[in-house]
């Protein structure tokens, strides 16, 4: 039997002439690490902005942890963590000031002791006092995990997770997606163009091409099916032909 915690129904979204998703119909199941591929601009950040409520669908809708986008956006919010491709924090405030800002916002009880335990779990308290302004991307992206995470959501969102990251940034990062799910049981659902991340980070993949899903299937399966991570990604090529037209983010 499935748990389907993430379940889109013919998603949908139009930019004036360009349709930037068609259709999406996806499910993903409680505790899975979802890789979504696709070249830049298949229409990935755009599911994204609609799935976590930052941009209405033009057709279809998705449940989040039964909570409807569309009819019920503040419950989809409260079981959701967002991290985008380029974090926004205060760059004036320390970590500290940031995330008990975005604690209280949360209305987390005990506050401080929530930011001390996240960024202790993110091996990241040697930041909590610095301000925020003079992290490089990878300290960033660190900070803006532990804002998603604070509130310990069921579902956790990242665009691009590893854009601008050095090797070290990004097999970090890798551990610390492993360690949400397996400690926290977080469902995770990652936008990327990376075949190698999603072959060593995710349980379950899903392509898109133009606004269309064209491949769903486990980790294992695609693995058993095309082998290495160079064959899937002789497979992600063969199947998303970049045409430069009616795309979006």
């Amino acid at each position: 039997m499935t748990d389907g915690l993430i379940e889109i129904q013919n998603l949908s979204q139009r930019f004036g002439k360009v349709q930037a998703v068609r259709g999406l119909t996806l499910s993903v199941n409680r505790g899975e690490v979802f890789g979504f591929l696709g070249h830049n601009g298949a229409g990935k950040t755009t599911t994204v902005h609609m799935l976590t409520t930052l941009a209405p669908p033009s057709g279809g809708t998705a449940r989040i942890a039964g909570h409807d986008i569309t009819k019920d956006p503040l419950s989809v919010r409260r079981v959701i963590g967002y991290v985008p491709e380029n974090v926004r924090l205060y760059d004036t405030l320390t970590t500290r000031e940031n995330l008990m800002f975005f604690a209280r916002l949360s209305g987390i009880s005990a506050p401080e002791r929530r930011v001390n335990e996240t960024l202790e779990f993110l091996d990241s308290s040697h930041l909590i006092d610095r301000r925020v302004g003079e992290f490089s991307k990878g300290m960033r992206q660190r900070v803006g995990l532990a804002q998603a995470i604070l509130h310990r959501p069921e579902v956790l969102f990242l665009d691009e997770p590893t854009s601008g990251l050095d090797p070290m940034g990004i097999k970090m990062l890798r551990d610390l997606i492993k360690r949400l799910n397996n400690d926290f049981g977080m469902t995770i659902f990652m936008n990327t163009h990376l075949i190698s991340e999603i072959a060593k980070t995710c349980t379950s993949i899903g392509v898109l091409s133009q606004g269309t899903l064209v491949y769903h299937d486990t980790m294992e399966s695609a693995v058993r099916k095309y082998g290495d991570d160079t064959s899937l990604e002789e497979l992600y090529l063969s199947i998303t032909p970049v045409t430069g037209q009616g795309e979006a983010a």
